[in-house]
């Protein structure tokens, strides 16, 4: 999953985002409400995670606008504020969930694994196809009841294929939630991974469920291509 974290404070942007990429999400970063709305607007964000205090618009206006642009992208704000009157005009303003300022990194990752369940197709915390297994709250991964050790990107492909099981994903469809800005898009780093997953899921003595559409991109099904 790819997130957009929203923060004018550089330690506390580093720290989440630190925290967020250990537990295998892509994270953006930027400090500037109209950055977030331009970033928000040609990025592809599974969440934002949006401070509401900015130093050149706040985030009520920064979700307002998103809304208004028809980007429905879940927002989890974040405010030092605790005021209900604060977190009514943020709920309002489109956001979907509220979090003040100190909070526990792990109720961070907690309020955002709910965001990430709303829409229908990613309501399953557990994918099962075949005989593989994927917790998608503990990042477990088994096949045949073996566990299987993946690196943050590889489960983080994974888990991209596994929420659309039998759906062909492009290259860009993988690099838009899987990297962030940083990634290179003239490597070859989609193929690397994808090579590097199916050498532990697809292993000698299993099925192979990772699949090659040529020309199309790859999709994690148990259905072998015709």
């Amino acid at each position: 999953m790819r997130l957009l974290v929203v923060e004018d404070d550089p330690k506390l942007a580093r720290l989440i985002a630190r925290g967020l990429r250990e537990e295998s999400y892509a994270v953006d970063t930027c400090e500037l409400g109209k950055d977030a709305i331009a970033q928000a607007a040609v990025n592809t964000y599974d969440a934002i995670v949006l401070d509401v205090m900015l130093p050149d618009i706040d985030g009520f206006t920064v979700v307002q606008t998103l809304r208004t642009r028809s980007i429905r992208t879940p927002v989890l704000m974040l405010t030092s504020r605790d005021a209900v009157a604060d977190r009514i005009t943020g709920l309002d303003s489109g956001a979907d969930d509220y979090l003040v300022k100190p909070f526990d990194f792990g109720e961070l990752l907690a309020r955002l694994r709910a965001l990430l369940r709303r829409p229908e197709s990613l309501q399953a915390m557990h994918v099962c196809l075949a005989d593989l297994e994927i917790d998608l709250q503990s990042h477990a991964v088994t096949r045949g009841g073996t566990p299987i050790s993946l690196t943050a990107k590889e489960y983080a492909l994974l888990e991209l294929l596994a929420r659309n099981v039998g759906r062909v994903l492009s290259r860009s469809d993988i690099v838009s939630h899987v990297w962030d800005d940083n990634h290179d898009p003239f490597t070859n780093a989609v193929e690397v991974y994808v090579n590097r997953l199916r050498g532990k899921i697809d292993r000698e003595g299993f099925a192979p469920l990772i699949h090659t559409r040529r020309g199309a991109g790859y999709i994690l099904t148990d259905i072998p291509p015709a």
